[in-house]
């Protein structure tokens, strides 16, 4: 065993406290990743479904001060009423797919039966200063069927968006239907629609993208990776042990034969 006493010096020591403390943490970090990667699966299923399930009317779906669910999101919905642009608002700083930052205009959409459906019927520039009210391209007219994405409130913990105060007139942060209920005095259902349909007259507003899919795989390489590397560090650790005792060992039979030479007559 006096091969292996070198073990017992304060680096041998350190080295081996650090090798034994990383294959738990990397461990845990290939967990971490297995989460990450069924939590988007999962996410990506949701969406998939939603949106290829059948549409049907939004009040199946919401009401007023209804939360929408996961399972609720995404889902096409339609809604027969009138756009009401008088009492339009705009949401600051949304980004199209080219990243150019602007305003996604929201509608409220008077239904049929007097109950309100906030409508964002997609993204339009900001054009210089973003302190006046922008110029928006104008709703259909009159009766309307609409078809769009049922989405949820947006809040400040979901979004990262800070929900700023004293803004413009007519000027929003977040979507949310409670606090639209108010600014309008109407009843208001539960969330709010990205529109799909009718498509807008020369592409303005523009309509927001189906939501992407969250690259789920990439975590599960990343899991793999990190159980590799665990246990990969007690193949390294003895590799540097034996690759140890190898140098020992010849540097022990570089000096033998000098201290064993006999003395020259």
């Amino acid at each position: 065993m006096h091969r292996y006493r070198f073990l017992l010096t304060r680096q041998w020591v350190i080295l081996t406290l650090v090798a034994i403390a990383l294959i738990p943490t990397m461990i845990r970090l290939g967990f971490w990743q297995q989460h990450r990667y069924e939590e988007r699966t999962a996410r990506n299923d949701l969406v998939s479904q939603a949106l290829h399930a059948e549409p049907v009317p939004v009040e199946r779906l919401t009401s007023p001060g209804h939360a929408v669910t996961h399972a609720e999101k995404y889902r096409t919905v339609t809604a027969t009423g009138t756009f009401d642009p008088s009492r339009e608002v705009v949401v600051r700083r949304r980004t199209n797919s080219d990243d150019e930052v602007g305003f996604h205009v929201l509608t409220p959409f008077v239904l049929t039966d007097g109950k309100v459906l906030l409508v964002n019927r997609g993204w339009i520039p900001a054009n210089g200063v973003q302190t006046a009210f922008p110029r928006i391209p104008a709703p259909p007219a009159g009766r309307t069927t609409i078809t769009g994405r049922l989405k949820a409130d947006e809040t400040t913990a979901a979004s990262g968006i800070k929900n700023v105060k004293g803004l413009p007139d007519r000027q929003i942060m977040l979507i949310d239907s409670a606090e639209e209920a108010r600014r309008l005095g109407a009843k208001v259902l539960g969330g709010y629609v990205e529109q799909t349909a009718p498509e807008p007259k020369g592409g303005s507003p523009e309509q927001i993208s189906d939501p992407g899919s969250e690259d789920a795989p990439l975590n599960y390489a990343y899991m793999i990776q990190w159980w590799l590397f665990a246990a990969g560090v007690p193949v390294g650790w003895w590799f540097l042990v034996r690759r140890e005792i190898r140098d020992r060992e010849e540097a022990a039979a570089q000096e033998t034969p000098e201290e064993t030479e006999p003395a020259a007559v």
